[in-house]
């Protein structure tokens, strides 16, 4: 049985202040969790996530990484910088990433390929756009997502992908995909996994990514192929992100 991650994105939120005060609740109440737990957060307190978070049940990573090493690239993170601070995560091809700063699918390749490079997980984002659900076309549009990171991958490599499935139109909308719906799409995706590498696919955790709360989450994570969240608003509350947490545990 592959094991729950419940990956926390900040997005660009927190300050070094608020940040003491999440993480400080979450500490104090997440006991040893079977689960895996991770916050993604804005570049600038990966130092303060270190921190507080070394030793706890809590892994710390980022919310991007470029495609280069080094080098005249102002602005951009490295991998190895992300390594420096003892991330274990970082988030590619988030579909904010993607909308806002036009990343394509191969760019979106680039940097897992990057991230794995550098030691790190890459949470891959794939999803739809309402109005590529509404013209049917949810999986070739998850599919070529997807495959594009696998194209230029060793078939080895993909055990060490996680993946998350965030439907663009259920993002900060108020809607959710249904239990059944998302199912439906983890389910491709696994499928796309299996027919590079059987064994990595049964090994890699899809998350939902898709307005996970407290409210929805443990019906959401009993579907078999949906193996964690991607949290966005919820991580931001130490009893929100607690009762997801413990949703999946």
């Amino acid at each position: 049985m592959r094991r729950k991650l419940i990956a926390g994105n900040w997005k660009m939120n927190g300050s070094l202040t608020a940040n003491e005060i999440l993480l400080a609740g979450i500490k104090a109440d997440i006991g040893r969790p079977d689960c895996a737990v991770a916050v993604c957060v804005p570049a600038p307190y990966l130092a303060q996530c270190q921190s507080l978070l070394n030793g706890s049940p809590v892994a710390w990573g980022g919310q991007d990484i470029s495609v280069h090493a080094s080098g005249a690239y102002t602005g951009e993170v490295a991998g190895a910088m992300l390594a420096d601070f003892r991330s274990t995560y970082v988030i590619v091809g988030h579909s904010e990433r993607r909308s806002c700063h036009g990343e394509s699918n191969e760019v979106v390749a680039r940097k897992a390929a990057s991230a794995l490079a550098s030691g790190l997980t890459p949470i891959v984002c794939v999803g739809e756009t309402l109005e590529e659900r509404e013209a049917g076309r949810t999986g070739d549009v998850v599919a070529a997502q997807l495959d594009a990171v696998l194209d230029g991958l060793q078939a080895e490599q993909i055990a060490k992908l996680v993946i998350a499935y965030e439907p663009v139109w259920a993002i900060g909308t108020g809607k959710t995909a249904t239990p059944q719906m998302a199912e439906e799409v983890h389910a491709l995706l696994r499928s796309r996994l299996i027919a590079r590498n059987p064994g990595a696919a049964e090994v890699v955790q899809i998350l939902y990514g898709g307005s996970m709360k407290p409210d929805n989450a443990a019906e959401l994570m009993a579907m078999p192929n949906i193996d964690g969240g991607l949290i966005g608003g919820a991580s931001l509350k130490a009893s929100d992100f607690l009762a997801i947490v413990r949703a999946a545990c």
